[in-house]
C-alpha cells in the first residue's frame, strides 16, 4: 500500500524546478488549468503542459507527449492530471525518459490512483506522491501561527 512521505513532498514543493502537468489544456475549467496556474503563478515553477493537443498554455509550449519533450530538459516532477485507468501509461512513458529529462518523481493528482505504477515507478528510482494536490500539500509546511 502506498504511502504519501511528508519530506519528499516537501523536497518536490520547495525546488524551483519544473513542472510537467499531463493533462493540461486551455480549457480553464479544468483542475490541470487551475492548479498549473498556481504552480507557475504563485509559487514560481516552471511548467511543460502535456495533451494531445500541445497547445501553449500560461504562455508555455505543449508537447502532445513526454517523449516530445527535448532532451537534456531538467525536469523536476511530472504531475498528472489523467484517470487512474490512464496513469500506468504516463508512468512507463516518465520511466523511459527519465533519464533523458532527468526526472525525478511522479505526482499523481487527487482520485488519481495506480498501485502497480507507483511500485514500478519507484522500482526505477522515481519519487511517488499519489492521491493528493500540490495546492493542498503547500499549507501544510508553513508554520501555524497563533
Amino acid at each position: 500500500m502506498h504511502q504519501n512521505d511528508p519530506d519528499l513532498i516537501r523536497q518536490l514543493l520547495v525546488d524551483p524546478g519544473i513542472w510537467v502537468v499531463v493533462g493540461l489544456s486551455n480549457n480553464s475549467d479544468r483542475a490541470a488549468w487551475r492548479i498549473s496556474r498556481y504552480l507557475k503563478m504563485e509559487q514560481g515553477k516552471g511548467i511543460i503542459p502535456i495533451h494531445p493537443r500541445a497547445e501553449m498554455v500560461h504562455g508555455q509550449q505543449g508537447y502532445a507527449r513526454i517523449s516530445d519533450i527535448p532532451d537534456g530538459t531538467d525536469v523536476k516532477v511530472v504531475d498528472c492530471f489523467v484517470n487512474s485507468d490512464l496513469v500506468g501509461a504516463v508512468v512507463d512513458e516518465v520511466i523511459a525518459n527519465k533519464d533523458r529529462l532527468t526526472i525525478d518523481a511522479i505526482w499523481m493528482q487527487v482520485g488519481v490512483v495506480d498501485g502497480a505504477a507507483a511500485e514500478r515507478a519507484r522500482a526505477a528510482g522515481l519519487g511517488v506522491v499519489m492521491d493528493t494536490c500540490p495546492k493542498i500539500e503547500y499549507p501544510k509546511m508553513r508554520p501555524i501561527s497563533s
